[in-house]
């Protein structure tokens, strides 16, 4: 029999050296062996300490591998690997690679384990102070202060790093979770909602292909780029008025779409108009390929419209909103939208202006000065002077 431990672990130093190295056993009863890296002894005690909280909670492994790797390390091998096609859209990629040349050189050479939201805290406030920077003939030339939107992308990708780094097991938690971004972000994420007048606008100016992709988003709610500008025509199912996502966001995104008469409408038109390749929405430029953008036919188009822009993305929001506000329950809404987490819905739909006012019109603002109506049989009747009184 194992003669019993008599502490958790120790700190100690070797005889070629000055670091303290620790001394401690795992769940299975092994004894590992680890260098502190540090001479100060109070910090590797709290080293110590961290090791034995971490084996209590079964995520020693975690941090143990966190310790050995580094974030520039990690950032190579999430690009490669969780950041593109097919598992991230081509343009996610590259918003990844933008947001990392300013991650790497702060957080490249630390270890995964040793981030903390602190120093992402720091980071983040520095980074709302620095000045955009663009390459130009003259050489580089220095522009307005970096927009928060753009440090809060930033902030997004580095959260999304290191929450598949937890997945992986190799750290314990995201310090993301204990960030509090520095400053409110006005208008971010806040969807906008087309009205009726406004679509029938856009679609006079439009051209064909484009007027198919506003009535096809807003009667489905596709995602614009990754389902339906890549979808194939394989993918309609016209005598069963539905449509087959075969790949998408999220795994519920997966799924099959009914569709209302408006859209069949849409998908008879836009296969017509496609020809004979296998693409809905193929490139002018290379038949052979998906269309990879909207933008600036949109941009020209709600230019001539006369008409405020907004993004392309936004018809899916309308299509929440108005199937909100035809009375349809917030959960099948979720449903139809696709989604994973139910929350999501308030990002999309949203009441229209008027139905609110509509809403208070019907505001009763004597309802606490009202004296119930009584029935005959309950009143009483007595003689005042000669006068009948009812009560």
């Amino acid at each position: 029999m194992a003669r019993p431990s008599k502490h958790d672990g120790v700190v100690y130093k070797r005889n070629d050296g000055n670091i303290w190295w620790m001394r401690y056993r795992d769940k299975t009863g092994r004894r590992r062996l680890e260098s502190t890296n540090t001479t100060d002894w109070d910090e590797a005690q709290k080293q110590m300490r961290e090791r034995l909280a971490a084996r209590d909670n079964n995520t020693l492994d975690a941090v143990r591998k966190g310790k050995q790797l580094t974030f520039g390390e990690w950032a190579d091998f999430f690009l490669e690997n969780y950041s593109k096609p097919p598992i991230r859209a081509e343009a996610t990629h590259e918003a990844n690679e933008n947001a990392l040349k300013s991650l790497r050189p702060v957080f490249g050479p630390i270890t995964l384990a040793d981030i903390d939201a602190t120093e992402i805290e720091v980071h983040l406030r520095r980074r709302l102070q620095q000045k955009k920077k663009v390459r130009r003939k003259a050489g580089v030339a220095e522009l307005g202060t970096v927009k928060p939107t753009t440090v809060h992308q930033e902030y997004r990708v580095l959260r999304r790093m290191l929450n598949v780094a937890v997945r992986k097991k190799l750290c314990p938690a995201n310090p993301c979770a204990g960030v509090e971004f520095p400053v409110i972000l006005k208008g971010l994420f806040r969807p906008h909602y087309m009205t009726w007048s406004e679509q029938t606008k856009i679609e006079e100016h439009a051209p064909e292909y484009l007027r198919n992709v506003i009535r096809i988003i807003t009667e489905t709610g596709l995602r614009v780029y990754k389902e339906l500008a890549p979808m194939k025509k394989e993918q309609v199912d016209l005598a069963n008025r539905t449509v087959f996502i075969t790949d998408s966001k999220t795994p519920t995104g997966v799924a099959e779409v009914p569709l209302t008469d408006i859209a069949v409408e849409a998908f008879c038109s836009q296969i017509e108009l496609a020809g004979p390749g296998p693409w809905l929405f193929p490139s002018a430029k290379k038949p052979n390929e998906p269309q990879a953008s909207f933008k600036k036919t949109w941009e020209r188009t709600l230019r001539k419209a006369g008409v405020p822009y907004f993004r392309l993305y936004d018809l899916r929001s309308t299509y929440a909103t108005r199937l909100s506000a035809g009375g349809v329950a917030d959960e099948w809404v979720t449903q139809l939208l696709r989604q994973t987490d139910a929350k999501v819905f308030k990002k999309y739909s949203q009441m229209k202006l008027q139905m609110k006012r509509e809403a208070l019109t019907k505001m009763n603002r004597k309802a606490s000065e009202v004296v119930p109506i009584r029935s005959d049989t309950e009143y009483g009747e007595d003689r005042v002077n000669g006068v009948l009184i009812r009560f």
